[in-house]
């Protein structure tokens, strides 16, 4: 029950720099930021009440939350003379930095994405005359950023024969959207949902050239649609463009089809001047004599 007792008591030991009891200790940020695509390390240190120690360790990394959460990397290493053979390594994007013997559990996390954005949590096991676990109760938060990025920009038409132009951006923090082009009073709304922000401005009335701009602490990004209505002032202008660009090609395509045609003929053969005249016709046997 004693021994209970202290372990339970090693739980609650917890302080702002790390987890300490009983010679144990574990050293963490609490918070660690990377950017959209590259690469972040997440530091972790501890210490042990060993002098030295040369049986089987294992290191652990969790996300979500301690002890029940999610492992995404584990290594083995069974003397110190071996290196932390990887055992798990979600997605193969989690890579040992530290050295486990040296007491450093600092991995590396490549191709950050947003889902990356997580709690994280490092934890020790040694295996002795009794098996030794400590764990990170507070963890690191990482926080992923990210400039902005114009994912979709389009003008598309509703039922009541009216035009909307719609813009699509992406950042962390969520950026800032504003519409430029040419002069309008267009009433417009906005709506978000994470990192992702999307900004629409309706009735769209006057031709031209829609910038959509997005900002936020990181950077800045563009990007434009054009907008032309097609008008057609009566019937008979509208029946011009439709026949007289038919017209041409029909005329092109009767061209085309009689250079075909002559070029397989071919020029009429030209006369020999070579022939041999027709002798007149001789019902004698000895006629050419």
């Amino acid at each position: 029950m004693r021994e209970l007792g202290l372990v339970f008591l090693c739980l609650l030991c917890i302080s702002r720099k790390g987890v300490q009891c009983n010679g144990w200790s574990v050293h963490v940020p609490s918070d660690v930021t990377g950017e959209l695509g590259k690469m972040v390390i997440l530091p972790c240190t501890f210490t042990h009440p060993y002098k030295a120690f040369d049986r089987a360790l294992t290191a652990i990394w969790r996300i979500k939350e301690p002890y029940n959460g999610t492992v995404i990397f584990k290594c083995v290493s069974q003397s110190s003379s071996e290196l932390c053979k990887t055992a798990i390594s979600h997605k193969n994007k989690y890579k040992l930095l530290g050295n486990p013997r040296h007491k450093d559990l600092s991995i590396r996390v490549d191709n950050l994405t947003w889902s990356d954005g997580e709690r994280y949590f490092c934890r020790v096991e040694l295996v002795g005359d009794i098996q030794d676990k400590y764990e990170s109760r507070n963890g690191i938060k990482l926080h992923v950023i990210a400039a902005p990025r114009i994912i979709n920009i389009t003008v598309s038409s509703s039922r009541d024969h009216t035009f909307q132009a719609h813009c699509t951006a992406e950042g962390e923090p969520a950026p800032a959207l504003t519409w430029t082009g040419p002069p309008y009073s267009n009433p417009s709304s906005t709506s978000s949902s994470g990192h992702r922000v999307t900004k629409e401005l309706r009735s769209l009335t006057h031709d031209g050239k829609y910038t959509c701009t997005a900002v936020n602490s990181h950077g800045r990004a563009e990007g434009a649609v054009y907008f032309y209505r097609f008008r057609a002032s009566d019937s008979s202008s509208f029946m011009v463009l439709i026949f007289v660009p038919l017209g041409i090609k029909a005329v092109i395509l009767l061209v085309i089809l009689s250079f075909t045609v002559f070029s397989r003929e071919g020029p009429p053969p030209a006369p020999s001047s070579l022939a041999r005249p027709q002798l007149p016709e001789c019902t004698y046997e000895n006629c050419d004599r």
